[in-house]
């Protein structure tokens, strides 16, 4: 089964992008997970526009961008422009959701929605049909290298369910504290891309760090088809 893995930019060296996309490129990522916060929905900041077009232009992987900040739809143009190959909006931060997620379809990429570790799966219940995927996030945004919650297992399920009633072809998402020790469970549980920041640039050797997530979480034991 294959699974999609996600490495987070945001816990690369921020002197060596360049080096870190190029590595995720010859280790086999899927997508690069580019976390985007304003310092106002999240206690950080972290990427712009123009460094989003800068990663852009140095790598082939698509861009997977993460959307942690306020008044999201009024920079879903400009982050389509600097290169995003798919956004993801907060629905914690968006009042009128269907409207942006219709904008973010407009620029002919995919569209995901994020749930907040406290936020209820029934609230995408109105608009999965128009959803690519959802972000389960596992920790609380804003900060890279936290501890997985545990209940977070039984919410992808939820998900996953939902989903499956919907008849819909929406990918699960998972976002924080994904390394080996939990990424089979989470496969099981329903998750088809797998973002991991620390796990990968955190280790001694990312490309091996990589690869021993993605055969974990693709084991016949991580989960079915």
């Amino acid at each position: 089964m294959k699974i999609e893995i996600a490495p987070s930019i945001l816990s690369a060296d921020f002197a060596r992008l360049a080096d870190a996309l190029a590595l995720l490129e010859t280790s086999g990522a899927d997508v690069v997970h580019v976390d985007v916060m304003d310092g106002h929905f999240v206690p950080n900041l972290t990427i712009g526009p123009p460094v989003l077009a800068a990663l852009a232009r140095a790598t082939r992987l698509p861009l997977d961008c993460h959307l942690m900040i306020e008044d999201a739809e009024r920079w879903i143009g400009d982050y389509a422009r600097a290169g995003a190959g798919r956004l993801t909006v907060h629905v914690e931060a968006c009042p009128h959701l269907h409207r942006t997620l219709q904008q973010i379809k407009g620029h002919g990429i995919g569209a995901g929605v994020a749930l907040n570790p406290a936020t209820p799966p029934e609230s995408l219940s109105e608009i999965l049909p128009l959803l690519d995927f959802v972000l389960v996030m596992s920790v609380e945004p804003g900060f890279p290298g936290q501890s997985f919650i545990p209940g977070s297992l039984r919410k992808v399920e939820r998900v996953a369910s939902m989903i499956a009633a919907a008849g819909s072809s929406t990918r699960i998402q998972v976002d924080g504290g994904i390394g080996t020790a939990n990424a089979a469970a989470v496969v099981r549980a329903g998750a088809r891309s797998l973002v991991a920041g620390n796990a990968i640039f955190g280790a001694p050797d990312p490309a091996s760090a990589l690869a021993a997530l993605r055969a974990v979480a693709e084991a016949p034991a991580g989960g079915g088809a």
